[in-house]
C-alpha cells in the first residue's frame, strides 16, 4: 500500500499547530516542502490574459498566436491520415532521445537559409523552441549564475531564467538590435564585480517584444564581445523566415560554430500545436542537452516529428512562408495605419517582420495599471512590465498584429485609444501613478524607428 503524505495537523479553531504552521500554511499545507527555485515562479502575464483574451467579444492585441487560417486544412488533415496508415507504429511508439533523423536533415534545409551550415548530428529535436531554452539554461546555470539578456525581453526566456535562479542583467538595444557598446560595459562591469556571466541570450530577428532586428554588422562584433568575455551565445529565432520585405539575414550561429546555440521553431512557420522546435550546439554540449532532454521527457513526440517530416518532404513549405509573409504584412500595416490615426501620442516602432510593435505610452501612463480598464473596454495587449526581470518598463506595451485580422486590429486599436485618453485625464486630474517608471529600452522611439 502506497503511503499518502499528511498534512499538517489543524487546532479545533480550524488553524495550524504551531508545528504546522513552520511546515505549511491551511491554503498550502507542503509550503515549507518546495525546492527553493519554486518561489521564483511566477505567472505569466501574457499567460494569465488568455482566459480574457480569447472571449470572442475581446480584440486580442496581446498573444503571439500565429494566424492559421492560413493554413491549407485539407492537406494537413490528408498529411495526418497519411502518416498513421502508412507510419502509424512508428509514430505512435517511442522515438530517439535526440529526434528523428530524417526530420534533422530537414532541419539543415530551413537552417540553410540563415547561412547556417551543420550536420544532423548537430541537432537536437525539442518539444518546441521553449524546451530547448530550459535544456540550455539547466544545463549551463547555477543558481546566482547571470544571463544577460537584451532589454526588453522575450517573458517565456525570463521565466525559465527564473525558475532556475539565474540573475538576469538587461543591457540595453536600439532600433538596430543589441548595442554593441553597452554589451561591452555591462560584461566589463560584471566581471569587474567578480559575476559569473554563462549566457548572453538575444533574439536577433523581429524582436520579441520589441519588433527589432540586429544588423548584420552588429552580429559579428557581439560574437566577438562575448567570445572575449567567455560567455555564450543563446540565439533564439523563431521569426526569423518572416521578414516582410527582407531576405532572411544569416544566423550569428552561421559565424560561429563553437560559441553559440542555436534555437529554431516550426511552431511560427508551419504550426504551434506540433510542439516541434530543435537546438544547434556544439558537439559536447549537445550531448548533454540529449541527456537533459532524455531525463526530462524520454523523447519528443513520434507523431509531431512524423507530421513536420511529411509536410517538408510533400507540400511547398517555403510557398506558405511566403504566404504567411504577406499575410503578417498587411496586418503589420494595418497596426500602423491605426496607431497613426487613432493614438498619435504614443510613439512606437515599424517591425519589418515578425509579430510585434512596441509602444510607448504617453508620459505618465502605466501599461500595467491600465490593463484592467482595458479589457473592460474589450481589448487587450501584454504591459512591458512582462519583459523586464525587475518589472520596469511600465511605460510600454507590446502589441501583436499576428492573430487578428486587420479589420480587428483596426478596432482593437480604436478602442484602446480611448483607454489611453480616459486614463489621461486621469492622470491630469490625480497626477502620475506611483506604478509608473520609465523604460530603458531605446527601440521604439520614432527617432529610432
Amino acid at each position: 500500500m502506497t503511503s499518502q503524505p499528511v498534512p499538517p495537523r489543524e487546532t479545533s479553531g480550524g488553524h495550524p499547530t504551531s508545528s504546522a504552521a513552520a511546515a505549511g500554511t491551511r491554503l498550502d499545507p507542503w509550503l515549507s516542502s518546495y525546492a527553493d527555485r519554486t518561489h521564483g515562479m511566477r505567472s505569466s502575464e501574457i499567460r494569465a490574459l488568455f482566459a480574457v483574451a480569447n472571449r470572442p467579444e475581446v480584440v486580442s492585441l496581446a498573444g503571439g498566436m500565429p494566424f492559421l487560417d492560413g493554413l491549407p486544412m485539407d492537406v494537413i488533415g490528408d498529411l495526418a491520415q497519411r502518416v498513421v496508415a502508412t507510419r502509424g507504429l512508428q509514430a505512435l511508439q517511442y522515438g530517439s532521445g535526440q529526434g528523428d533523423e530524417t526530420l534533422r536533415e530537414q532541419i539543415l534545409d530551413v537552417m540553410r537559409l540563415e547561412g547556417i551550415d551543420a550536420h544532423p548530428d548537430d541537432v537536437v529535436v525539442t518539444t518546441g523552441s521553449q524546451q530547448a531554452l530550459d535544456l540550455v539554461t539547466r544545463i549551463f546555470v547555477d543558481p546566482g549564475d547571470v544571463v544577460v539578456a537584451e532589454a526588453p525581453s522575450y517573458v517565456g526566456a525570463l521565466g525559465v531564467f527564473r525558475a532556475y535562479q539565474a540573475d538576469v542583467v538587461h543591457t540595453p538595444i536600439d532600433a538596430d538590435g543589441l548595442v554593441p557598446e553597452a554589451l561591452e560595459a555591462t560584461l566589463t562591469e560584471l566581471a569587474a564585480a567578480g559575476r559569473r556571466v554563462k549566457l548572453l541570450y538575444t533574439v536577433p530577428n523581429f524582436h520579441n517584444p520589441a519588433g527589432v532586428s540586429l544588423a548584420v554588422a552588429r552580429r559579428s562584433q557581439v560574437l566577438e564581445i562575448a567570445q572575449r568575455h567567455g560567455v555564450l551565445v543563446v540565439e533564439d529565432n523563431p521569426y526569423g523566415l518572416l521578414g516582410f520585405d527582407v531576405e532572411p539575414r544569416p544566423a550569428i550561429r552561421s559565424l560561429d560554430d563553437a560559441g553559440v546555440i542555436y534555437l529554431g521553431s516550426f511552431s511560427k512557420t508551419i504550426a504551434p500545436g506540433y510542439r516541434v522546435g530543435w537546438v544547434v550546439a556544439p558537439h559536447a554540449v549537445r550531448e548533454k542537452l540529449v541527456l537533459a532532454s532524455e531525463s526530462a521527457i524520454l523523447c519528443p513526440s513520434n507523431a509531431s516529428q512524423l507530421a513536420i517530416s511529411t509536410y517538408l518532404s510533400t507540400c511547398d513549405w517555403r510557398g506558405q512562408i511566403k504566404a504567411y509573409r504577406e499575410q503578417y504584412r498587411e496586418r503589420r500595416d494595418a497596426m500602423v495605419a491605426a496607431l497613426a490615426e487613432h493614438l498619435p501620442e504614443a510613439s512606437w516602432n515599424v517591425p519589418d517582420g515578425g509579430f510585434y510593435t512596441w509602444v510607448r505610452l504617453p508620459e505618465g501612463l502605466d501599461a500595467k495599471d491600465m490593463l484592467p480598464r482595458a479589457v473592460t473596454a474589450r481589448v487587450a495587449y501584454v504591459p512591458g512590465t512582462a519583459f523586464y526581470f525587475d518589472g520596469s518598463g511600465a511605460d510600454h506595451m507590446r502589441l501583436s498584429f499576428c492573430y487578428p485580422t486587420p479589420e480587428r486590429i483596426r478596432e482593437g486599436v480604436r478602442r484602446l485609444a480611448g483607454v489611453v485618453a480616459g486614463e489621461r485625464e486621469l492622470v491630469e486630474l490625480f497626477g502620475t501613478g506611483a506604478g509608473s517608471r520609465p523604460s530603458t529600452v531605446q527601440a521604439p522611439g520614432p527617432d529610432l524607428a
